[in-house]
């Protein structure tokens, strides 16, 4: 058990267009230049021979993985943050990590110059940070080391810090929250080397929110405080009963008389003494009182009633608390002098008869959870006592109503709880105090439990309302917490005090409080009393969910000063009360209306920015004070409601809250969020705002055109979307959004490849020229794009020019689950794509349960087409095919797309089923093929016979049309009619694969010749029969997924789920079966397989050659990684290779990658670039061609000699005289003339 003294603060809580890797964050900036991150070997993924390449699937982000750290885990939403800082890829990693909100952070450099760290404040308990075991209990505020990535822990405050200044200037970290520290409240300093240190005025008497240095060096306070001042003891001290009549009490040395033996028989009585009322010792000896607590307390009064029980009595004892085993100093008035006395070891008590009891005053005030009071000396023959009393400053309301007041006090009203639901004590461990605890199931709801603190306030006055939560570390519940809501009854007229509802985490590692209430409190009386209930927060995603309950405490505050939200403190200036109204910024403060706050404060040169809740005569919600102008500026008169936050980049002060127009009504779309040029004194918007309150605005830097960082603005809060502006849709969001300022728009809007963001960012110390820290829970990727994205040969990501939305999941009567065999129809997202690129198309085709808008501007519902040759225009199906459908697999054959799945519809009057087939050459349906029916009707793979066009569909069906073909049919495109793919096979087809031009392979759960169990089978085309394939009976269980894994196909990887649901990934390699050496998590969803050849070989192995490595796609669960979206095997290992976000902060996935080319396989020995291929083969012509020439003419030569060819005479001398000139008639009369015939004998 932890004692009360250390007590800790509750918890809140296709063109494509490449994306170059970020690389603005290495290693600039002084204060964080050792974060490093260690990068991944390479996949070396060969793709110069596929063409484009793309993967689709059901994601918001992708990020190839680069570096250690990198994960596609969602965020945490129950409570933890981390600090962040960014990866070269731009991805968002943590490098510490705390079970609570990280509200501020500043870099602290010393007066020398030197660099103390970050300190980061918040209402966290603990800090982890990455390769280290265990949580180091850190309570509120920590120093981070970025040198070393240590964390140290600045012990010394319980409660929740929510701003910190770093001064350079006084070598001082000033600050502020709803916290006790040294001897102040809500204010504190840390000074250098000096540690905590007490500002002079002691603090204030509500919680600070914001702090900020002014032009001239003085540090301005702002909060919900109405005075300077600390906690405060009740008018009426120690006035809070301790419950002794439940502690477990013992006695040494007790008597043996009856009546006077029971040690118990003091506690609850009215000190009058005798047979059952006194507890006396063995005569003649020492001894002692003892009594043990289930809860830890700080006593201020003990009462003692000596016992006179036959001339006995006790003369002197002293008090021990335990367990630290400490004697107490003690004072009192001495009855016999009437003066004030202390005592240690021998403290006297009187025997005077006319003394009923003696008061005995602690003076340092102790937590303890058991005492023991030993008697030394005695009167007569031997010590004893007739009563005990302890008392308390503290005002606490337990769940455990054993602890709170005790009945047998005679209080009339008397601390209390009562509460509903399934609670049972839990014990203490390292908490203050046993606690009670709820287990709930799902649907958590405000009736599943509750409890009700009553406590005894006996004076009205300001009080702060703490709640305690003891951690859950020690009862290993942090998986199962989660939030409660906290409502309150804190005086008789409501009007009087605003208990605003509040929402809590109980996600602590470690005990803490929080402040759940500041202002009046009205004593409790006949007509009133005041109370606090606590219920579970309703609608939590949560199976189980552990409600825990343990006190509540009540702090009555004093103050000094009329001040109301503002301070301004002057370093090293003594304190004087008389001197508060000499401040500007006090007297503006003490100008707002009552109840009051001031959320934010920024400055800027010579202005200071306050933003809140007031109002005055001449300001609202936002007002500025320039230097030594002693008047305030209204900044356009303010804002027509409360502003939460603000973030001031250069001459822009960005803020975001609960506003619609300033009240000079002069700028349109100021919904919840603006921006204020200070320059030019004018008001402009964000867009058109958001439509809900904003909590936070946050400054990042991004890369956003360039290389070169610039900043953004996040907001966060309880909104859901992005107003309409311009010609800008309202875009869903899920309370989180970016303002890029160069574009004048929002991130989610921009049409080119940005990062992808969602979560939560709570604080950040920007460098615009380096790296920045960042506080928050955020998922993160290097690319924003939803269900495709292109995969350049270079490595980088891009974007396509579609905007897919996933849809809702289909919800049919198939019962298809996760890993169904065939088709995952509950899916969303992109599921399978194709390039066309016959007859001169340029086209991608996109299939799924998806979304999107046509360039039309109608919807498209789960088939895409992208026409890259015209414009890039998006076009969809005709409505005729029902939007449950879902598109799971893609053929083309000629201009006929074929896309096939769980598909439904009509078309020209005629119902379709499972596959349709469309025209892309005149853009409509043709003749669609009968229906797949029976079974489940679905199509889970199609596979297309090159040398026929022959379109092979397997699935869950028996029939196609009005023909029997139960599994796998086929479509012949030249006779527009379904056939039978043997008449040998039934049962449901998952995937299928053309070996060879002549062997189809088909995986799932099959049956070949009516008797024969398979879980892979072979399909002759040519003889048209099927068989098991060689070990498919022996596979573990029903194939899913198979791909080639040689280019002749004589070898296959398959994957499937085993009887147990356990994942299996294996290898046939001609002659035998191989399973890949390292296992897959049970969670694993493998979608696709595809070999890749790589650019550098890797270690060979015997199941993986040296320059290839398998892909798979899905969700893949990797041992001490958790899950990957794509991951390669090398034959030796896993690891990821791309990872993904979606929104919602849900798990994202990739279907599948799909190529241009299919050339996945190297020839052996490699290949040359193409320019050398062609080179090559005109050399060879030409050769070929040489060697012909002559062989002709050799043989020509050759042929002639056998004939007995004679060359004719080269000599003219006859020429002249051996030739007659024939006249021109004669040469030509013979050509009409018939030919002679043959002559006769």
């Amino acid at each position: 058990m932890r004692l009360p003294f250390q007590q800790r603060c509750a918890a809140r809580r296709q063109t494509f267009s490449p994306i170059s890797l970020l690389t603005f964050l290495s290693t600039t900036i002084s204060s964080v230049t050792a974060i490093t991150f260690t990068p991944v070997p390479a996949a070396n993924i060969d793709l110069s021979q596929l063409g484009r390449v793309a993967l689709a699937g059901d994601f918001s982000g992708l990020s190839l993985y680069q570096f250690e750290g990198q994960t596609e885990l969602p965020y945490i939403e129950n409570g933890p943050e981390s600090l962040l800082a960014r990866m070269p890829n731009g991805v968002f990693a943590p490098v510490a990590t705390t079970d609570a909100t990280i509200q501020t952070m500043c870099t602290f450099t010393r007066k020398d110059g030197t660099k103390d760290g970050v300190i980061i404040g918040g209402n966290f308990t603990s800090v982890r940070t990455p390769g280290k075991d265990g949580a180091q209990e850190t309570s509120a505020v920590a120093r981070f080391n970025p040198e070393t990535s240590e964390i140290t822990s600045l012990a010394g405050l319980s409660g929740q810090v929510n701003a910190v200044l770093c001064d350079q200037d006084t070598d001082t970290v000033y600050v502020g929250g709803s916290f006790v520290g040294a001897n102040s409240t809500n204010a504190l300093a840390w000074v250098g080397s000096d540690g905590w240190t007490n500002l002079p005025f002691a603090g204030f008497n509500g919680p600070v929110t914001s702090i900020t240095k002014a032009s001239n060096g003085n540090i301005i306070f702002g909060g919900s405080f109405t005075g300077l001042g600390n906690a405060s003891t009740p008018s009426t001290p120690d006035g809070q009963v301790i419950n002794l009549s439940t502690a477990e009490i013992s006695g040494q040395n007790s008597a043996t008389s009856t009546g006077f033996s029971d040690p118990k028989s003091i506690v609850c009585t009215d000190g009058a003494g005798g047979a059952g009322k006194t507890w006396l010792l063995q005569d003649g000896a020492t001894g002692s009182w003892r009594a043990n607590f289930d809860f830890g307390f700080q006593p201020t009064k003990l009462r003692l009633y000596n016992t006179r029980q036959d001339g006995r009595g006790t003369k002197t004892w002293r008090f021990t608390a335990l367990p630290d085993g400490g004697i107490m100093n003690l004072t009192y008035i001495d009855p016999a002098t009437n003066r004030n006395a202390s005592c240690t070891s021998q403290c006297p008590l009187s025997n005077d008869p006319s003394v009923k009891f003696q008061d005995f005053h602690f003076v340092n005030i102790v937590g303890m959870n058991s005492f023991r009071i030993d008697i030394s000396d005695f009167y007569g023959a031997g010590g004893g006592l007739d009563g005990i009393e302890l008392f308390q400053d503290d005002i606490f309301t337990f769940a455990i109503n054993d602890f709170n007041e005790p009945s047998c006090a005679g209080l009339p009203f008397g601390s209390a709880a009562t509460r509903t639901g399934p609670w049972t004590v839990s014990p203490s461990q390292s908490s203050t105090s046993e606690y009670l605890t709820a287990e709930l199931s799902g649907p958590i709801t405000e009736e599943s439990a509750s409890i009700v603190f009553r406590p005894d306030i006996r004076e009205s006055g300001h009080y702060s309302v703490n709640l305690y939560t003891p951690g859950c570390l020690q009862d290993n519940t942090c998986s199962t917490r989660g939030q409660v809501r906290l409502s309150g009854k804190m005086t008789a007229n409501p009007s009087q005090s605003n208990f605003d509802e509040r929402i809590l985490y109980q996600t602590n590692d470690f005990d803490k409080y929080d402040q759940i209430y500041f202002g009046r409190i009205d004593a409790t009386s006949d007509g009133f009393r005041p109370e606090v209930t606590m219920t579970p927060l309703p609608g939590q995603p949560l199976p189980t969910m552990t409600f825990v309950a343990q006190r509540i405490g009540f702090t009555l505050i004093n103050s000094t000063g009329n001040l109301n939200g503002l301070y301004e403190y002057v370093p090293g200036q003594t304190f004087n009360a008389s001197d508060l109204n000499s401040s500007a910024f006090n007297r503006l403060g003490a100008s707002f209306s009552a109840g009051s706050t001031v959320n934010s404060l920024a400055t800027s040169g010579d202005v200071t920015y306050i933003a809140g809740n007031f109002t005055s005569k001449t300001v609202r919600n936002i007002a500025a004070m320039n230097g030594n102008n002693p008047s305030p500026q209204s900044l356009n008169g303010g804002l027509n409601g409360e502003v939460e936050s603000t973030f001031l980049n250069g001459t822009n002060l960005f803020v975001g809250g609960s506003f619609s127009k300033t009240l000079e009504n002069s700028v349109e779309g100021l919904n919840n969020v603006a921006v204020y040029d200070t320059s030019k004194d004018s008001w402009g918007a964000l867009g058109a705002g958001v439509n809900g309150k904003v909590l936070k605005v946050v400054g990042l830097t991004m890369n956003i055109t360039s290389t070169t960082p610039e900043a953004v603005v996040s907001v966060n809060g309880e909104f859901t979307e992005l107003q309409a502006f311009g010609g800008n849709p309202a875009v869903p969001v899920d309370g989180f959004a970016i303002w890029v300022p160069s574009q004048a728009n929002w991130l989610q809007n921009l049409k080119f490849p940005v990062e992808s963001l969602n979560g939560v960012l709570s604080a950040s110390l920007l460098e615009v020229s380096g790296e920045s820290l960042y506080a928050g829970a955020l998922s993160s990727s290097t690319l924003g794009a939803s269900g495709i994205a292109a995969l350049r040969e270079s490595g980088t990501l891009g974007n396509f020019p579609v905007n897919i939305r996933p849809s809702a999941t289909s919800t049919g009567s198939s019962g298809v689950t996760k890993r169904d065999e065939t088709l995952n129809s509950t899916s969303s997202g992109v599921l399978t794509g194709i390039f066309v690129t016959s007859n001169g198309r340029n086209l991608t085709v996109l299939g799924g349960h998806f979304t999107s808008e046509a360039t039309d501007g109608s919807t498209i519902h789960n088939l895409l087409i992208l026409d890259g040759a015209d414009g890039d225009k998006v076009s969809g199906l005709p409505s005729n095919i029902s939007s449950d459908s879902t598109f799971v697999a893609l053929a083309v054959v000629k201009n006929l797309l074929f896309a096939g799945g769980k598909v439904t519809g009509t078309v020209e009057g005629t119902r379709v089923n499972a596959l349709i087939s469309y025209d892309l050459s005149s853009k409509s349906f043709n003749v669609q093929p009968p229906s797949l029916t029976g079974g489940g009707g679905e199509l889970s793979s199609i596979a297309v016979r090159k040398s026929t066009g022959d379109v092979y569909v397997g699935g869950s069906f028996t029939s196609a049309g009005s023909l029997g073909c139960p599994g796998v049919c086929f479509f012949s495109t030249a006779s527009s009619q379904w056939n039978q793919a043997g008449q040998n096979i039934a049962g449901t087809v998952s995937s299928l694969m053309w070996a060879s031009d002549t062997l189809l392979l088909a995986g799932g759960n099959l049956t070949v010749n009516g008797t024969v169990s398979t879980f892979l089978a072979q399909y002759d085309a040519g003889k048209q029969t099927w068989d098991t394939y060689p070990g498919g009976r022996e596979l573990p269980g029903p194939v899913r997924v198979l791909t080639a894994g040689a280019s002749d196909g004589s070898q296959i990887w398959v994957t499937g789920t085993t009887s147990t649901g356990s994942v299996y990934l294996m290898k046939y390699d001609g002659s035998a079966w191989k399973t890949a050496g390292q296992s897959l998590e049970a969670d694993t969803d493998i979608r696709g397989l595809q070999i890749f050849s790589t650019t550098s070989s890797h270690d060979s192995s015997d199941i993986i050659p040296h320059n290839e490595v398998l892909m798979l796609t899905g969700s893949v669960v990797l041992p001490k990684f958790g899950s990957a979206s794509a991951v390669t095997y090398d034959g030796k290992a896993f690891q990821p290779y791309a990872l993904t976000i979606n929104v919602g902060n849900t798990a994202g996935m990739l279907s599948r990658f799909f190529t241009e080319q299919d050339n996945f396989f190297k020839a052996p020995g490699g290949s040359l670039p193409l320019g050398f291929i062609v080179l090559i083969a005109l050399g060879i012509s030409l050769f070929l061609m040489v060697l012909i020439v002559v062989a002709g003419l050799f043989l020509d030569k050759l042929r002639k000699k056998r004939e007995g060819y004679i060359p004719a005479p080269t000599s003219m001398y006859d020429r002249g005289s051996g030739i007659q000139r024939i006249p021109p008639h004669e040469l030509l009369e013979s050509l009409g003339k018939g030919r002679p015939g043959a002559p006769h004998v």
